[in-house]
């Protein structure tokens, strides 16, 4: 981190052969038959004289409400290719919308990744623009282009508006598992919550809460793959348009500087997201995405990495769920670039590391100003003076599981409860709101075979509601520990991510009723108070009831997902395989 290294990318030579000009740049048959069929778009003959060829790699979609205003953005985008002298050429990609897709999106995060690597390395392209928003649409885009490694850069749609209901802030999700909790328990009337759901959503973008997107676009932020500032202006906000023209000019310079992914993605780049992630208050999905993205440029990156760089960060970002403002209110205050400097201030991060505007992440932050400190608060007001996320390990979980300490309650980050055991998640639902259920607030809710395997495809279900008649006590929160993962937008003490799932038989998968769980988070343990021999017993006489899937892509996800502890990515996406020319079929 000495300010006496390089903070400047040295670009290449200039002029050099491109990708494109394989296609596009001769005389031949097939030089013809690639640029005559092209031409039939209304393209001048000129656009085809060597200048660089420009994807937008698109993810909207009228499934995906998070990324349905993007056609427009891409415009913007060509804007911007065009007047850097470079041809935009606009195509889609499997669109992998968090809120429709079942059995969850994030078992089609490999896919979509797929399609961005396929199109990418099939087609005449030098550079891409990775036009992202909802959830799992930034780490898929970045996990493929990653993989083939040509010029990339990402423009987030960004976060909707403010919600506001009776005169109160509507966090979108976050609301959301507030309010039916508070119906479970009679503090509001279903009219009540039908009327709130008008007032949820009211622009377009995606969540306005530090939610699994606006945390996945601050990491792209972070990770010095998006131009500064990019994460948290409002999607209808003009400066967002504005934001997509810059990003349309840059590709181009980046492709003449022959900037790639793997300059920018280094074992530094990383370490300063996590640190971020810390002090943001990221969402834990952060995690996962962040280990598949790491494994596909070839960054050893671990979850212990994620516990020891994050435990001395402070959570500044005074956003739900883990504070009490949202997105909007996070760009006025000066947004990501005013947690970047503060780090970088206090000697948190790599201050040299190169981002793709081509400088330094310090030298893009180094002025701004914060303009709200109740929004950006200073470290004496932190939220939480340890943010970052937590990896436990134990008898429960001897490859880890993760914890999110600013949306956990102080009291049960050290805990020791009876476990009430939920097989899989239909076993939850059937018993969750029955009066019978021998279960209180000092029991630990265990849900198994909701990992990678076992949904299929790990679900968000891993912050599981609580039985209505603890709920009736004034209970908020619990301890809970499942396989599963959860939502951006949701809180409590929760524990997630344990491996190896139950599918797979780990230890979750032999938690019995009645057996005494132990919490320690400052201890960073995890663990179920029975013997060695007991638990080997039990392991050895285990037998899943799941039934393994026969054909399909479900199929090939099952058979080749690896687990939540590296990324969750298949076994044979991992590194890059480069941008090399298939052979001409013509």
């Amino acid at each position: 981190m000495s300010d006496s290294e390089k903070n400047k990318f040295v670009p290449k030579t200039w002029p050099r052969k491109l990708r494109s000009t394989e296609w596009f740049g001769g005389t031949s048959r097939d030089h013809i038959y690639h640029r005559s069929w092209m031409k039939n778009q209304g393209l001048p003959a000129d656009l085809f004289d060597g200048r660089p060829v420009i994807g937008i790699c698109n993810t909207w979609s009228q499934l995906t409400p998070c990324n349905a205003h993007l056609r427009d953005l891409a415009d913007r985008v060509k804007h911007g290719i065009y007047e850097a002298g470079g041809l935009p050429l606009e195509f889609p990609v499997f669109s992998v919308g968090e809120s429709s897709l079942r059995p969850t999106a994030m078992m089609y995060r490999n896919m979509a990744a797929m399609d961005v690597e396929e199109a990418l390395r099939a087609n005449p392209l030098d550079g891409v623009v990775l036009l992202a928003g909802c959830d799992k649409t930034t780490p898929a885009l970045l996990m493929g282009a990653c993989s083939v490694d040509i010029p990339a850069i990402v423009v987030s749609g960004g976060p909707m508006l403010n919600g506001y209901f009776r005169g109160e802030r509507v966090a979108s999700g976050t609301a959301l598992w507030q309010m039916s909790e508070d119906i479970k328990a009679g503090k509001m009337t279903q009219e009540d919550f039908l009327e709130a759901e008008q007032s949820m959503s009211r622009s377009a973008g995606s969540c306005n809460t530090m939610g699994t997107a606006s945390t996945m676009a601050s990491m792209a932020e972070a990770l010095g793959m998006a131009l500064s500032g990019n994460a948290a202006i409002p999607a209808v906000d003009s400066r967002r348009r504005v934001m997509a023209h810059l990003t349309g000019r840059r590709i181009v310079d980046m492709v003449k500087d022959d900037l790639k992914p793997s300059d920018i993605l280094t074992r530094q780049a990383f370490e300063n997201a996590i640190r971020v992630n810390g002090a943001i208050g990221g969402s834990t999905n952060a995690v996962i995405h962040l280990l598949a993205i790491a494994g596909r440029v070839g960054v050893d990156l671990t979850l212990d990495d994620w516990d020891k760089l994050g435990q001395e960060i402070a959570t500044i970002v005074n956003l739900m769920p883990s504070g009490k403002y949202l997105m909007e209110e996070f760009f006025y205050a000066g947004g990501l670039p005013v947690v970047i400097k503060h780090l970088a201030e206090a000697g948190k991060l790599h201050k040299n590391a190169i981002t793709v505007s081509g400088e330094s992440i310090w030298e893009e932050v180094k002025e701004v100003r914060n303009w709200n400190p109740d929004v950006i608060l200073p470290v004496e007001k932190a939220l939480t003076q340890k943010g970052g996320i937590v990896v436990l390990k134990g008898n429960l979980a001897p490859q880890g599981a993760v914890l999110k300490p600013s949306a956990a309650s102080a009291h049960l980050l050290q805990h020791r409860g009876r476990a009430v055991v939920f097989e899989d998640i239909d076993d939850y639902k059937a018993k969750i709101n029955d009066e019978a259920l021998d279960i209180d607030e000092n029991c630990v809710m265990v849900l198994k075979n909701c990992g990678p395997k076992g949904y299929p495809g790990m679900a968000e279900v891993g912050n599981m509601g609580l039985p209505p008649k603890v709920l009736r006590k004034g209970i908020k929160d619990m301890v809970r520990i499942s396989d599963a993962r959860m939502s951006g937008t949701a809180y409590g003490t929760v524990v997630l991510h344990t491996t190896p799932e139950a599918a797979a038989g780990g230890p979750l998968a032999v938690i019995q009723n009645g057996d005494m769980i132990e919490l320690d988070v400052e201890k960073r343990r995890l663990h179920v108070d029975i013997s060695d021999e007991e638990m080997a017993s039990r392991l050895a006489n285990w037998k899943s009831h799941l039934e393994p899937p026969k054909s399909g892509y479900i199929k090939l996800f099952h058979d080749h997902v690896q687990g939540a502890d590296t990324g969750a990515d298949f076994d044979f996406l991992k590194g890059c395989r480069g941008a090399a020319v298939p052979k001409d079929s013509h």
